[in-house]
């Protein structure tokens, strides 16, 4: 053993990595391949060993009584159906317990989840020995468990308070995320009545939903081209309108500023819901805004603001409008003001006027320092569900169909899944809105000024 290490300059100029515990371990440390914790209590580390060791046993117990079932179902998602049975003493009909794919889908995903989780303690556990068979050789201390609870507190402190929010990210978000991507591959869907028992498709949902000549595959390529139209006119005149009443705010001349956006702010401060619910109430065919057009004699039939297509279109862009501008004011009136003053006068002495100045100082500025903004404002369109679910549910809805000619993908997946219960066609849809947005988010972030010139502007 001497002579390996000699070989090194110093085994522990390296890292206590899962490799160099292959190669040079001992036989303790290669013990812990099959008994995890053997080589922390060898080394006196016994709680950390017991840990390791309990930790072993519970996978195992679990695998045993559970998770080895869990993991044969997986593959065919069920096959015994639920019975009826007659019970003669009751005088009623019973229903035998069957198969719930569902519940087999999740659970067959959990385990895998806590199988890889287990591999990854695994393998700590391996280089948690190596690393105490290296400190014992060269005679240096072995952290005890109280050292490793201070270390927790002082130069790991990051894996104290990292170790939480990851578990939740890895639980609420990673593994329901999976759970939904395996569900687009199956038949979970009322049209088939596998409620309770389903199967495996493959990519027949995919086909189905990119099939031009599918109802589904029309209804999925006409909500999206209007998805990124709303996201496209949404983002962007939000954006120019919102910048343009902060410069016409923040200019010298104007008189009383704080008045101005005191009225704008006044509008974030009501509940969203409640104004779009409003608005939905006072653009309705007998609302307070066709009626009052009617009775001062401007129009003789009601406007049509969610009943034809185009109407409503123009309706949730100009409402969203209304409700965004303010927000996008606040973000970019401190950029403003933080606009060197120095670039506006030299412009001026080389007689530029507003317009010049507008487009060859102010906008470039404005660009290079909120286009991630300018994404995230994107991406929260695409998946705007308020202004469109509250404000026109998606009409007008052609007969038969189940998407409106407003909707946008994520109330579409709303309505597949809590309304026509087509989980299948809705995990799809879910799949494809997450594509969409990570492809026009990558690609035109890395194409920006603040990804390509993190240094400045100018």
């Amino acid at each position: 053993m001497k002579k390996l290490f000699k070989k090194k300059k110093s085994l522990y100029d390296t890292p206590y990595t899962f490799q160099e515990a292959v190669i040079n371990g001992d036989k303790w440390t290669k013990a812990n391949f099959v008994i995890m914790g053997i080589g922390n209590l060898v080394h006196k580390q016994i709680v950390k060993g017991l840990l390791f060791l309990f930790s072993q046993l519970a996978f195992i117990f679990f695998m045993i009584m559970y998770g080895f079932n869990c993991l044969v179902m997986l593959p065919s998602l069920g096959t015994l159906e639920q019975g009826e049975v007659w019970n003669e003493a009751k005088g009623i009909y019973e229903y035998t317990q069957g198969d719930q794919s569902l519940l087999i889908l999740l659970f067959g995903v959990a385990t895998i989840f806590l199988f890889v989780g287990f591999i990854m303690m695994w393998r700590s556990s391996i280089k948690s020995a190596y690393k105490a068979q290296c400190l014992a050789y060269e005679g240096k201390h072995i952290n005890s468990i109280v050292d490793d609870i201070k270390d927790l507190f002082d130069k790991d402190l990051h894996k104290l308070l990292l170790t939480g929010p990851v578990l939740g990210i890895l639980i609420f978000n990673i593994l329901p995320l999976i759970f939904m991507i395996s569900m687009a591959f199956t038949n979970y869907s009322i049209i088939d009545k596998h409620l309770v028992l389903f199967d495996w498709v493959g990519l027949d949902n995919f086909v189905k939903v990119l099939n031009f000549n599918d109802t589904i595959g029309q209804q999925f390529w006409g909500v999206l081209s209007w998805t990124i139209i709303w996201a496209i006119f949404a983002t962007f005149l939000n954006y120019i309108f919102g910048m343009l009443l902060a410069i016409v705010i923040n200019r010298k001349e104007t008189k009383g500023k704080a008045f101005w956006r005191f009225c704008f702010i006044l509008s974030i401060a009501v509940p969203q819901f409640v104004s779009l619910l409003i608005m939905r109430t006072m653009l309705q065919p007998n609302g307070a805004i066709n009626v009052l057009l009617m009775n001062a004699g401007l129009i003789t039939d009601p406007l049509p603001f969610f009943g034809n297509v185009l109407w409503a279109r123009v309706t949730v862009i100009v409402i969203n409008l209304w409700v965004g501008i303010p927000y996008t004011m606040l973000q970019v009136t401190g950029i403003l003001q933080n606009i060197p003053g120095e670039l506006y006068e030299s412009a001026k002495v080389d007689g530029a006027n507003a317009f010049v100045t507008f487009f060859k100082i102010t906008l470039p500025y404005m660009l290079f320092v909120t286009t991630p903004y300018l994404i995230t404002t994107f991406t929260a369109n695409i998946n705007n569900f308020n202004v469109i679910y509250l404000l026109s549910n998606g009409d007008p809805t052609p007969v038969g169909a189940t998407a409106g000619k407003t909707d946008l993908l994520v109330t579409w997946l709303y309505k597949l899944t809590v309304d026509k219960q087509y989980y299948n066609l809705g995990a799809v849809i879910g799949i494809m809105t997450f594509v969409v947005l990570a492809i026009v988010s990558l690609v035109t972030y890395r194409n920006t000024g603040s990804y390509k010139n993190e240094e400045g502007f100018m």
